[in-house]
């Protein structure tokens, strides 16, 4: 039971990474600048470097599982990442926002996995993405900014995109069985702990960034349990053409 807890858990590490990854993987060749369509392209290697460890270290937790069958060869409804992360690239404010969003959770995560974890895996591997989630939130909070406090058309875009992608927010803080279980256990947080300070640096960036707070109080959420969004359909399609075309293919 401990090993299928510990496995639903690096799945949840892992699969928000992977399709966030995947996201900004799209983007390659299309950034605005240079320099800034490097950056997203090196973040999505982090992300996806992140995946690696998590769904190796899942793998043992299973017999016969490999990080690739781990990886490409579950159904929807069996990932079991967050919406926000599976939302497109509607334009480059959206994918900022959506970054930040996801930066802001996923630094307060690795931060309480490598200095607390009872698993010294998951320390380990938390130790390594701690260096990298910096320089996410870092990169995501300066575009922000720069969005915000910008030209008109740059405003309003980060006005759509935080209007858009608020609801999906609190779904980081509402436990899926295995984070539950992992916070029992000493393996990862309460979750719940973390919700105040998160929106308390999310609000304060937007004040900075000239961003009204949303007033919607509604928030989406399921995708913890494997309810998706329309979107997470086409994006496994483009994820897994390759094995699933050409099954146990090697290089």
């Amino acid at each position: 039971m401990e090993h299928q807890s510990l496995y639903q858990y690096l799945l949840s590490l892992g699969d928000n990474a992977l399709i966030l990854g995947q996201r900004l993987g799209e983007l390659c060749g299309h950034g605005p600048s240079l320099e800034t369509d490097i950056a997203c392209t090196n973040i999505a290697l982090d992300l996806l470097g992140q995946t690696r460890s998590c769904f190796q270290y899942a793998s043992k937790q299973l017999e016969g599982k490999s990080e690739d069958d781990v990886a490409f060869l579950r159904k929807e409804n069996e990932y079991t990442n967050v919406l926000l992360v599976e939302q497109p690239n509607n334009d480059f404010a959206f994918v900022i926002t959506r970054q930040y969003f996801f930066d802001v959770y996923h630094l307060m995560l690795m931060e309480w996995l490598s200095a607390n974890s009872a698993d010294e895996t998951v320390k380990a591997i938390a130790n390594k993405a701690v260096k990298e989630a910096r320089y996410h939130r870092r990169f995501s909070s300066d575009w922000m900014l720069r969005l915000g406090d910008g030209t008109e058309e740059s405003h309003q875009r980060v006005l759509a995109a935080v209007e858009a992608l608020w609801p999906y927010t609190q779904e980081f803080f509402v436990p899926s069985e295995a984070e539950a279980w992992a916070a029992s256990a000493g393996v990862g947080p309460d979750l719940a702990s973390f919700k105040a300070a998160y929106y308390n640096d999310v609000e304060a960036l937007l004040e900075q960034a000239t961003v009204p707070i949303p007033e919607n109080p509604y928030f989406q959420k399921g995708g913890k349990q494997g309810r998706h969004t329309e979107h997470m359909g086409y994006l496994l399609a483009d994820l897994q053409y390759m094995q699933r075309t050409y099954p146990n293919m090697t290089w």
